[in-house]
Parts: C-alpha cells; sequence; structure tokens
C-alpha cells in the first residue's frame, strides 16, 4: 500500500467553518488598521523614507539607554538604537535626517560621538548605508507599481487559465495598464493610484464574472494586508527585503491557490450533481497533502532563517513566516470560498460545458 501523508477520503468541512476564518481574517485587518493609523504606523525603511543607518560593534556590551543617549547628535537628528545579533555588543544606529552629508564626514561624525560617549569601550563600524530622499521616493513608487501591476497580471493569468476569457482578461489589463498611465499624470501619489486601480480591477472583474480571478486578487490583497498590519503591529521596518518577502508571498499564495483551482475546476466536469460547496471541500481535501507539505518545508525554511540567519535576514524571514501562514489560510478560505460567495451556479455549470465541449472536440464533430 502506498504511503499517504493525508487520507484520499478525508473530508474536513472546511467551507462550513469560512465564517469563522473570516471573523479571525477581519479582526487581524481590523488590528493592522488601527495600529497603522493610530499605532506603530508603517515604519519605513531608510530604502524607501531616506536616511542613514550605520552597523556599529562595541568591545564590550552597551545599554540601549546609555546608547541612545551617547549618539544624540545634533547634526544627525532622529536617531533610533536596535540590537543587532544576539549579544550586546551589536547595534544599528539610523539616523532619519534628509540633509546632505558624504559618507566619510557621516563615519567621522557617528565616530567622535560614540568615542566621546564611551571613551573607555572602543567602537567599530562595520557597515553603512545611505539613502537620499528622492532615491527613497522612486524605490517606493517601483515597489507600489510592483505589487500592483503583479496582481493585475495574476488576473489575466488566473482568468484565462480557468475561465478561457483570455480577450475579456486581456481588454480588462489593457485599460487598467492605460489609466495607471494616465492618472500618472494627475500629480497623485503611487500609493492613492495603486489604491484606486486595484478598486476597478475588483469592480471589473465582478461585473465581467471572472470569478476566479476576483477570489484570486481578493485573496492576494488579503495577505498583503494582513501580513503587513502585523509588520506594523511588532513594529518592523519595511525595507526592500521585506518587500522581496511579500513578492515572494504572493507568488507562493498564487501557486496555493492555482492547486486548488485546478483540482476544483477537474471536479466541475466529473461530480456534476455535487453542490458548488461540496466541490470546493472536496477539491480543497484532495489537495490538502500538497497543502501541508508544502507550507511546512517552506516554514521550517523560514524559520531556519529567523533562527540562525543574522540580523540582515531576519525582517526578511519573520514576513516569510507570517506569510506562510496567512497565505495557506487565505488559499481555503478567501480564495476559494469567495467562489461559492459569489453564488453564481449557473456560471460554474456552463464553464463545466464549455471545457467539456473544449477538451472532447471529438463529439461535437470536430476533428
Amino acid at each position: 500500500m502506498a504511503f499517504a501523508f493525508i487520507r484520499h477520503d478525508t473530508s474536513i468541512d472546511f467551507i462550513g467553518k469560512r465564517f469563522w476564518a473570516y471573523g479571525v481574517s477581519f479582526i487581524l485587518l481590523l488590528a493592522g488598521l488601527v495600529s497603522a493609523l493610530w499605532g506603530n504606523g508603517l515604519k519605513m525603511g531608510i530604502d524607501f523614507a531616506g536616511g542613514m543607518i550605520a552597523q556599529v560593534q562595541f568591545a564590550r556590551p552597551v545599554a540601549d539607554d546609555a546608547l541612545k543617549a551617547g549618539v544624540d547628535i545634533p547634526a544627525l537628528p532622529g536617531i533610533s538604537t536596535q540590537r543587532f545579533g544576539d549579544g550586546e555588543r551589536d547595534y544599528l544606529l539610523r539616523f532619519s535626517g534628509t540633509q546632505e552629508i558624504t559618507a566619510a564626514a557621516f563615519r567621522t561624525t557617528v565616530m567622535d560621538a560614540l568615542a566621546a560617549a564611551f571613551p573607555d569601550n572602543a567602537a567599530e563600524i562595520q557597515r553603512l548605508e545611505m539613502v537620499g530622499p528622492k532615491i527613497g521616493d522612486d524605490l517606493t513608487n517601483k515597489a507600489l507599481g510592483a505589487l500592483y501591476y503583479a496582481v493585475l497580471l495574476i488576473a489575466v493569468y488566473i482568468s484565462g487559465r480557468f475561465e478561457q476569457r483570455w480577450m475579456a482578461a486581456a481588454v480588462m489589463a489593457a485599460v487598467l495598464w492605460g489609466g495607471m498611465y494616465l492618472l500618472g499624470f494627475t500629480g497623485f501619489g503611487m500609493g492613492a493610484l495603486v489604491i484606486f486601480a486595484l478598486f476597478i480591477t475588483l469592480v471589473v472583474c465582478f461585473f465581467l464574472k471572472l470569478n476566479f480571478a476576483l477570489g484570486a486578487v481578493v485573496g492576494l490583497l488579503h495577505d498583503v494586508l494582513i501580513t503587513a498590519g502585523l509588520l506594523s503591529i511588532l513594529n518592523i521596518e519595511i525595507d526592500l527585503n521585506v518587500i522581496a518577502a511579500l513578492m515572494t508571498l504572493i507568488g507562493y499564495s498564487l501557486n496555493d491557490t492555482i492547486i486548488i483551482y485546478d483540482r476544483l475546476r477537474e471536479n466541475l466536469r466529473s461530480a456534476d450533481k455535487l453542490t458548488l460547496d461540496r466541490l470546493i471541500n472536496k477539491s480543497v481535501n484532495q489537495t490538502l497533502s500538497r497543502t501541508i507539505l508544502t507550507s511546512g518545508t517552506t516554514l521550517a525554511a523560514a524559520l531556519a532563517l529567523y533562527i540562525v540567519g543574522g540580523g540582515v535576514i531576519h525582517d526578511f524571514a519573520l514576513t516569510m513566516l507570517i506569510g506562510v501562514f496567512v497565505g495557506t489560510a487565505s488559499s481555503i478560505y478567501v480564495a476559494s470560498a469567495i467562489l461559492l460567495t459569489l453564488g453564481d451556479t449557473d456560471f460554474y455549470r456552463g464553464l463545466q460545458q464549455k471545457q467539456d465541449s473544449y477538451e472532447r472536440p471529438g463529439e461535437h464533430g470536430v476533428v
């Protein structure tokens, strides 16, 4: 008998528990929104906000309060300190000031301040980073644009693959792409443009009945918003490493969603007497083994990076750990369950007949 990680006849009622999942998602989204607007806020790193960072190592441990008081430099305002690594000798010094200063002058200013504050504890600067405000704005716009266009292209792909509506998806993409370009001349920030474009994308998917695409897009937005909200609650800086993790999570969540969608498409053809909720449950249970194995191996790798990867990769690994949990849950309770929420049974039956005729053309006299 072949080894099976999950029994093939597993019949967990995932869809029946979807309202509990909706409640958890709502609480997490609300907590993240409150934190972003009235709490810690989205703490943007120097990659986006601009500023300077120095990684410093002392000969002996230094208390956090003593360090922050010692590097209160008028020429470099907006100081924040962060312990780096496992001991109390390594710190990251962040300066949010955007005034013009050379790397050599920055190094000298910091070293002089540390030498004056800790004359008996030698310090060494191991890394310097400097990002100007213009570069930070450019990186912010490109990161937001990348997230939006990734979601848009995913909507096109899902619509074409699972609904055989490449033309409608292509027209939607062309209009939204052109609209984003034209709106760029209005003077609105990239953040406002992306929010508006995402809203229009969801509306278009709904009215064109691109249901699979709508479910996937809502699931991806759910993952990104909850992950970003939890990062705000945990006071984690949003830097390029975190953006890379978010882009990775979009691909990961999409892969898991496509696996379930693909099995649902097969079941739509083979189990025409089952209701849609039972079809979705059946599809999720049939792919459960692959979902658990994929999520488990990804979590193991991310956890290893978080524990032994060092401070540089810490935020990336933490974002991955959060996102894998959220993405796995959203593939089941958001991207899949929203197909049932839309409630267009006739559409799915029509899709079933269309795919049957597409894959068995000989039955209709087509060679």
